[in-house]
This record gives C-alpha cells, sequence and structure tokens, in this order.
C-alpha cells in the first residue's frame, strides 16, 4: 500500500457536470486531512468511497488536537478562477493552527467538501500526494499547493 500521485476524483467530476452534486468551488467549505502510508488512493472509486472516514479514507488520518484537528481544517481563501481555457482551483496553502504541532509520517492529504451531503457527505475532491514522508516536531505543519493551484482542468 503506497500513495503514487496527485489525483481528481473521477466520480465528483462526473457528479458536478451530472448535476448530481451542487458543489461550488467558490463558496463551499473544503477540509484538507492528513493521512499517513497506509492506504493507496484510488481516483477511480465510486462516489461514497470519495468521503471522508468512508473507503481507504477511513483509516490512516494523522492529526495533533487544536493544531491539526480530527477532519482536518477548513482550506482559507479559496477560489475559483477560469482564464482561457484553463480552470484553476486554489487556496492558500494551509498551515497548522499554532507552532506546537507534532505530526509523523504524513504522505499526503484528502480534500473534501464538508457543505454539501448530495450524493455523499463529506465528498471528496481530491487527493494530494507529498512526494515522500513529512513530519513536524513541537512545530508548524504547512501543505504548500503547487503554483498551479489545488487542481488545473485544461479544456
Amino acid at each position: 500500500m503506497a500513495w503514487s500521485a496527485s489525483k481528481i476524483f473521477v466520480s465528483t467530476i462526473e457528479d458536478m457536470l451530472e448535476n448530481t452534486t451542487a458543489i461550488d468551488l467558490n463558496s463551499d467549505t473544503f477540509n484538507v486531512a492528513l493521512y499517513d502510508n497506509t492506504i493507496t488512493p484510488s481516483q477511480t472509486v465510486a462516489s461514497a468511497a470519495t468521503a471522508f472516514g468512508a473507503g481507504v479514507w477511513a483509516s490512516g488520518e494523522k492529526f495533533d488536537g487544536a493544531e491539526w484537528p480530527t477532519g482536518g481544517q477548513a482550506l482559507d481563501t479559496v477560489t475559483f478562477v477560469p482564464t482561457s481555457n484553463v480552470l484553476k482551483w486554489d487556496a492558500a496553502d494551509e498551515v497548522s493552527t499554532g507552532t506546537s504541532a507534532t505530526l509523523a509520517d504524513v504522505y499526503g492529504c484528502l480534500i473534501y467538501n464538508v457543505t454539501v451531503n448530495t450524493p455523499v457527505d463529506s465528498q471528496g475532491v481530491c487527493y494530494l500526494y507529498f512526494g515522500g514522508v513529512n513530519s513536524v516536531t513541537d512545530g508548524t505543519f504547512t501543505v504548500v499547493f503547487h503554483t498551479d493551484g489545488i487542481m488545473t482542468l485544461t479544456l
């Protein structure tokens, strides 16, 4: 079992295009939850298996009380910017709420919607692989998003 890439969930995009879900990339609340390397994420699972606390996301979560709470932290300064034929969804880099976080063996994160509960509560949008193990001891943990955004779709 292991992480190998960052991916957008196919079923979530399908649900958005078929109007099965009313995800609003500008105004909904999205959380980022951290995970260890005991899971193997897949972008082709059914909608129900993308959700926080379901499928592979039911175990392996990494958290540290108030510094990085169970269920993750809300993304800050979320933006959805369409330019020409490119759709870019981004947010500010996510930082632990204090300077005394202790998180070990963090390999990636799940970004999921906490606003909409149809077709599934806490539906995942994407998962991001951090490229290897990341840890912090009594410090600040930061998820740095790519300069191209959390997800970019070129049409």
